[in-house]
């Protein structure tokens, strides 16, 4: 790294942020993940383009009634000096903000834009995905909110539910139908036999469903509401997800979201994977890296509980955010290594 970028990462210190999204929460909780990280207030501009400008994206322009100058804009200037986005939806509008601000505001992209490394002034794409270039940083796991000292201070602090469970406990974390996953009938039996498994052998589960997880599973994992045994959150009030796996010793993941992946994998407990109907061969083989590495294991299965080292991205990413609006700040072209 040049010392010179070293001695420049207090840019950042006054720069103003946006992040870009147009809602989706796992794009949106990445970038807020990144934001947080960069110790910045941010504002979060959401956009929703219509059709026929959304079929296009991320090719093509934005919806005409957003233009910075149209009344009601979601990028109405004053721009910022940085702005984050993720989605496809949100590429184009990341590059009306690069233009209109005349090249100022420094534009950081997160995951593949599909169009190329000319989308931003800094791409983040994970291990799995091929796009590569100067400017994209790469790392084997995605950015997220739960940093190490908020999982330390969950873990000194846990809930008094959740000190009441003895050990082992099990976080486990339930997605749901997705373009990739389905979850069928005979998914949901196995999913639950394999819950039930571990249970029988003494585990404490905390389970937290999502907005996309199916009736039928949610109706398979009432089973544990209202026990002294088990943990299951209903929907209501913060989501204690930090909490179940801050304070678990195993976690039990469904493999329909990377984001769920790369939250566990901040805290260093093994990762017992279960495979819905469907996949994805780019998530497939960022499961089969982790797997080597002794971070993922197959559910249902025997329950590990031998730890790792934790597997955290996102400081890494602030880090590059840094170097680099350092030196675009500065009019000097970046010359270190992220």
């Amino acid at each position: 790294m040049n010392k010179k970028y070293h001695e420049s990462e207090t840019a950042v210190d006054d720069a103003s942020i946006w992040i870009v999204s147009d809602g989706k929460a796992g794009d949106e909780t990445q970038c807020i993940g990144v934001a947080d990280a960069l110790g910045r207030p941010f504002e979060i501009r959401r956009v929703a383009p219509r059709a026929p400008w959304s079929w296009l994206m991320p090719w093509g322009g934005i919806d005409p009634r957003d233009a910075p100058e149209k009344p009601g804009s979601p990028i109405a200037p004053p721009f910022p000096d940085i702005a984050i986005a993720s989605g496809r939806r949100a590429v184009a509008y990341l590059a009306r903000i690069k233009r209109d601000s005349g090249g100022r505001t420094f534009t950081v992209f997160l995951k593949d834009p599909r169009i190329g490394t000319r989308a931003a002034d800094l791409i983040w794409v994970a291990e799995h995905d091929k796009l590569r270039g100067d400017n994209v940083l790469v790392t084997a796991s995605g950015p997220h909110r739960f940093t190490q000292e908020r999982i330390a201070a969950a873990r000194a602090d846990p809930l008094p539910d959740i000190a009441a469970l003895e050990h082992p406990r099990v976080a486990v974390l339930v997605g749901g139908d997705s373009r990739t996953h389905r979850f069928l009938d005979l998914d949901v039996a196995r999913f639950a036999e394999g819950l039930a498994r571990i249970a029988g052998a003494g585990a404490h589960l905390m389970i937290t469903p999502s907005r996309r997880t199916p009736e039928a599973l949610l109706a398979a994992l009432a089973a544990y509401a209202g026990s002294t045994d088990h943990l299951v959150w209903d929907g209501t009030g913060e989501n204690p997800l930090l909490q179940y796996l801050a304070n678990a010793d195993a976690i039990v993941a469904t493999a329909d979201s990377a984001n769920m992946i790369g939250e566990a994998l901040a805290t260093g407990r093994p990762i017992h994977v279960f495979h819905p109907s469907g996949g994805h061969r780019k998530f497939n083989a960022f499961l089969e890296a982790l797997t080597r590495i002794g971070a993922v294991h197959p559910f249902p299965g025997p329950l590990k509980t031998t730890t790792y080292e934790p597997i955290d991205s996102t400081p890494r990413i602030a880090q590059a955010i840094r170097w680099r609006f350092a030196a675009h700040r500065a009019g000097t072209r970046y010359q270190g290594r992220m």
